[in-house]
């Protein structure tokens, strides 16, 4: 067969390409059916260019060549053509609603309004297909009618997943309910009945990528537990979050001295999943997960809409219509406001990269081939690992994406984003990310987790503007393996080099050979949702526990031992004095485990440490603030450390000429002598990572110096001076001193 592929660049324009030259071919020589008439036949080197009756998107077409074989016809470049400008999704126009939906391949779209969102039959409307792929109506509905779902017809053939019997929400949607069951059949909430809401001149909160220091948590995880203080139904809520006076929540974040909080997915998302070991009518099995959860969110249903499961009003119950929309909506926007009036700015976890893979993520419903990249056999790529990939670089995927993240900056008031996965989202959708936010609120925080599909790139996130996961930091200091691999806290270089230290404290910039064009854009971090949490990698890098192994004390277990919290102390230091900005995971200040919970399921390892507790609910998951007390000394370690980070702008933002970094007389051990800018005075921080072996530093001869920071303790008053030209630091300890004089 010497016809390769046939791609319809324009309605009457397709491009056939072959292996040899077709200057022989005739037009008598080509047919595509359905039958469309050949008018005009150019060569173009091994290319045909043909001129034809225009094509039907909402049909599939193959070509046969004669004697030179079959191909189907991509029609995704004429797709790409399509770009829209009428706005989607449902508004209110002078009373009435104007429901647009972009369907480009549809045959068919029928909209059904509902009182009560469990009906299965509302009241039909037929939408007309209207400018470049949107489908559009406009109705004056009922005070009684709620609630609303399209129903889409299309092609049918390998691959396709147009079903009119199935409703699907509307992907611009601000508002969903769900039922709760793993297919999560859904209805968009007319926006006529979304409540209006006062920010009482709330604004952004702006800071600087330099003096981030940002708390990545999960809403539930925060409150849920009892020792939180937040009873009742406010408990892993929105409302119980930022409920003052407690022990937990707000209080514990703002008391830390962080200033950006990162939310865990707060988009609509698919919570249920697939029933274990049962397989279901369309082929489907779970054999991953006994829990049939999807607790973090990586698995974004709807991109507009704030996730109803952390709603004081919410229903979580199995097998019930969770009817928390759209209170949830005033809900979310009330923790925002109370962030901000804590002068904490709000930082969302989004995920592009892919959808939601088991409810009837619309989508999929409304054009599986449009939306997500596919493999040759028409098949979902999964490169992302979470079953499908979202297709970025289409241009209504772009616009999506860009939408969403303006409908969250203008209507909740959010101050930043993390893009998951970021390394599988086009380069020209991340940049058209850029330019919007930025016209609309410049201080926004662009973030990028820089892997993703075999993909990893730092350098060109930074080139981009994005600020990223700065896993240099992570695996050299802490190391990438607790058994294996280790790294700088506990005596080894690991895979790094000596001056690999002053790469870490200088932000992995390219003067120090790394890869950010600036040390603002690297995000340094030693613990995040995923894998261990810092305090269990250092709990088994220690010997005290070990995978697969049964936790029998939890308090002897959680309460670190004299040798852990010195390494703990030493993160600490290492993180909070290095430029860049700083992430924390919730708990990392008192080295929270995470030790899977007995929930009576087979295969769940209960009483084992966790490194990857996506789909666990609140036992494995919740912040116990006991814990807090029983590693309490670290807790005030981290505050001490933020709040010297806060007092001297010289550790966040001095040039590289500020710096002369000073020589031990052991291995393992690094420090900086720091100089003041602008009228700060001098620091010297000492960071011996010998196990055994104390470290001799010199010290300027003439000064005297404030001890801040040591091996106990740290603040931003002197605990005591140090008057000599040299100093001892003890093996895995600390110090930071400033100059007095």
């Amino acid at each position: 067969m010497s016809v390769l592929h046939a791609q319809l660049e324009q309605p009457t324009r397709l491009r056939l390409v072959f292996a040899e030259s077709p200057e022989a071919l005739s037009p008598a020589d080509i047919i595509v059916t359905p039958l469309i008439a050949v008018r005009e036949m150019q060569v173009e080197g091994m290319d045909l260019l043909l001129t034809t009756e225009p094509f039907d998107l909402g049909k599939e077409y193959t070509v046969l060549v004669r004697r030179r074989g079959i191909v189907p016809v991509d029609i995704g470049p004429c797709l790409e053509m399509l770009r829209p400008t009428a706005r989607l999704g449902c508004t209110l126009e002078d009373g009435n609603h104007i429901f647009r939906i972009f369907a480009p391949r549809a045959t068919a779209v029928r909209l059904y309004l509902f009182e009560h969102p469990e009906q299965s039959v509302g009241t039909e409307y037929f939408l007309s297909p209207g400018e470049a792929g949107v489908w559009e109506i406009s109705l004056r509905c009922k005070d009684s009618e709620r609630y609303y779902a399209y129903r889409i017809d299309g092609p049918r053939g390998i691959g396709e997943m147009f079903n009119s019997q199935i409703p699907i929400a509307d992907p611009y949607a601000t508002a969903v309910v769900t039922a709760n069951v793993w297919r999560h059949p859904a209805r968009s909430v007319l926006p006529g009945h979304i409540p209006g809401y006062d920010w009482e001149g709330d604004t952004h909160v702006t800071v600087d990528p330099s003096d981030l220091v940002v708390y990545e948590m999960h809403v539930r995880d925060m409150t849920a537990h009892a020792s939180s203080g937040i009873a009742g139904g406010k408990a892993g809520t929105y409302r119980g979050l930022v409920q003052e006076g407690k022990r937990g929540g707000i209080s514990h974040i703002r008391n830390l001295g962080v200033n950006a909080v990162e939310l865990m997915p707060c988009q609509h998302f698919a919570s249920i999943e697939l029933p274990y070991h049962r397989h279901v009518s369309d082929g489907m099995y779970n054999y991953w997960n006994p829990y049939e959860r999807n607790h973090w969110g990586y698995m974004t249903s709807y991109f507009f809409a704030p996730e109803p499961r952390y709603s004081e009003q919410a229903n979580n119950l199995d097998g019930t219509w969770n009817l928390a929309a759209p209170a949830h909506v005033n809900e979310f926007r009330d923790m925002v406001k109370a962030f901000h009036r804590a002068g904490i700015a709000v930082i969302m976890d989004v995920v592009y990269n892919h959808t939601s893979q088991y409810d009837y993520q619309p989508l999929k419903y409304i054009d599986r081939k449009y939306y997500y990249r596919r493999a040759p056999n028409g098949t979902f790529l999964e490169e992302s690992g979470c079953g499908n990939d979202f297709a970025t670089e289409m241009p209504m995927a772009r616009r999506l994406i860009v939408d969403s993240i303006m409908h969250w900056i203008t209507e909740y008031h959010i101050d930043g984003f993390r893009f998951d996965l970021a390394a599988m989202i086009d380069r020209e959708t991340l940049a058209e990310v850029r330019k919007a936010a930025q016209a609309v609120h410049p201080g926004v925080l662009l973030i990028a987790e820089p892997w993703g599909g075999g993909r990893y790139d730092l350098k060109s996130f930074s080139e981009l503007g994005y600020s990223a996961w700065n896993d240099i930091f992570r695996n050299g200091v802490k190391g990438s393996d607790a058994m294996r691999a280790r790294g700088y806290l506990f005596g080894s270089w690991g895979t790094s080099e000596p001056e690999d230290f002053g790469k870490w404290m200088l932000g992995s910039t390219v003067e120090k050979n790394g890869p950010f064009r600036s040390s603002a854009h690297a995000v340094n971090y030693l613990e995040s949702h995923d894998d261990y949490t810092l305090g269990d990698f250092i709990r088994i890098a220690t010997g005290t526990a070990r995978p697969g192994q049964p936790i029998r004390d939890m308090e002897e277990h959680v309460r670190l031992t004299a040798e852990q919290l010195r390494i703990a102390r030493m993160a600490a230091v290492i993180l909070l004095t290095a430029q860049g900005a700083v992430m924390l995971h919730a708990g990392q200040e008192f080295a929270r485990s995470k030790v899977i919970a007995d929930r009576g399921l087979a295969d769940t390892r209960p009483g084992t440490l966790d490194h990857n507790s996506y789909e666990k609910d609140d036992e494995t998951n919740w912040l116990n603030y006991s814990h807090a007390e029983w590693n309490r000394e670290l807790v005030a370690y981290y505050r001490g450390l933020i709040a010297l980070r806060k007092a001297h702008r010289s550790l966040r933002r001095a040039p590289i000429g500020h710096y002369r970094f000073l020589a031990a007389d052991v291995g393992i051990a690094g420090g900086f002598e720091l100089k003041g800018m602008d009228g700060e005075p001098d620091l010297i921080v000492l960071i011996n990572g010998n196990s055994g072996e104390a470290a001799r530093y010199p010290l300027p001869e003439g000064r005297r110096w404030g001890v801040m920071v040591d091996a106990h303790a740290a603040g931003t008053d002197a605990m005591r001076h140090v008057e000599s030209d040299h100093i001892v630091v003890e093996p895995g300890c600390c110090f930071v001193l400033v100059a007095e004089n």
